[in-house]
């Protein structure tokens, strides 16, 4: 059975959720949009740098100029590539990072004032889908993901797409194993999948956040979602020392933005995950949405934190750790809680 928040929610409409899918994409591609600036920009700050300054003040406009160079540029598809398979995967790869985000709570829920025309009085969710399996439906759409990168690499006649399909293989069979392995003890002791089960379970305070019972979680979780959005030290998929762009390296125009919308909407899924599950949530009224707002853009920079003083990690680096290192500490982690809450 579906949860709710708070009791005597108003009704739910489509009307709603369509609105609500609505401003998810928009919002969020305009957030992740935002996001390669904000990216250059403290990158650059860490290594003494100044980043974007020339378009516009303090390079703001640089985005703008970002967005029409992509929109206008010429869609290429090389002539010896599956040409179906090369042109649907970075659709693959955007469209799972949205339907993903439909199972999370996106901002808060709000009424449309009743004097606009058609849609006033709607009532818009937090939630777009509000899943009793949200967390297993979140997690499985971003693995769903992975296949964009997988066949765009494969669909190429290009070496460097090749070994980034290969590594794509790679990071999926590790790390996806690894990310459900560490949710899965926070699961237990809440004993749902739903995304307001494990909000209500922390209502009590800083003191009943899920961090303080479950650490290793915590720490198993950001290190796969690191893995998971492919990002420094595990981006191996599209390492340009190695590998040119891997399975990004003959895409151009809005085909190869959409690969990297996706990541930055992957971003800001696996923080807000990480936010709900391990750090308390959110609650109602404006303070409590502002709390879950700093959290997601503290993991946010926190990847881009990473970025900045870690180096990448070689396959057999990465299949090593997950393997030997991270799959045996979450199995214990999982016996030690089921064997707490037994006793």
């Amino acid at each position: 059975m579906e949860t709710t928040l708070v009791e005597n929610l108003p009704e739910v409409t489509a009307a709603g959720v369509l609105i609500k899918a609505v401003i998810i994409m928009a919002v969020i591609s305009a957030i992740a949009g935002f996001g390669t600036y904000i990216e250059r920009k403290v990158l650059a700050f860490m290594q003494r740098r100044l980043g974007p300054m020339h378009v516009g003040p303090y390079g703001l406009l640089q985005l703008a100029a970002d967005g029409i160079k992509l929109f206008t540029k010429e869609d290429i598809v090389p002539q010896n590539a599956n040409k179906f398979i090369f042109m649907i995967a970075p659709i693959i790869t955007a469209a799972t990072a949205f339907i993903a985000l439909s199972a999370v709570p996106v901002f808060p829920d709000f009424t449309i004032p009743e004097f606009i025309p058609l849609l006033g009085g709607t009532f818009v969710p937090s939630i777009a889908a509000d899943l009793n399996i949200g967390i297993l439906f979140v997690l499985g759409m971003m693995a769903a993901g992975l296949y964009g990168p997988l066949l765009a690499g494969m669909s190429q006649a290009n070496k460097w797409g090749i070994i980034g399909a290969a590594r794509t293989a790679v990071q999926f069979l590790s790390y996806e194993v690894v990310t459900g392995l560490s949710i899965l003890a926070p699961i237990m002791i809440v004993g749902s999948l739903s995304f307001v089960d494990f909000n209500n379970a922390q209502s009590a305070g800083i003191g009943s956040w899920l961090i303080w019972q479950q650490p290793v979680a915590f720490v198993l979780f950001l290190i796969a979602g690191f893995a998971e959005t492919n990002r420094t030290p595990f981006d191996l998929l599209e390492h340009e020392a190695e590998v040119v762009s891997g399975y990004a390296t003959e895409y151009a125009g809005m085909r190869w933005g959409m690969f990297f919308i996706g990541e930055y909407a992957n971003m800001i899924t696996v923080s807000i995950i990480a936010a709900i599950v391990f750090l308390g949530g959110y609650s109602e009224g404006t303070l409590g949405w502002l709390t879950i707002i700093l959290k997601v853009g503290f993991f946010f920079f926190l990847m881009l934190w990473v970025r900045a003083s870690w180096p990448h990690v070689r396959p057999d680096q990465l299949m090593w750790l997950c393997w030997k290192v991270l799959m045996p500490i979450a199995l214990i982690n999982i016996l030690i809680t089921a064997l707490v809450i037994l006793v």
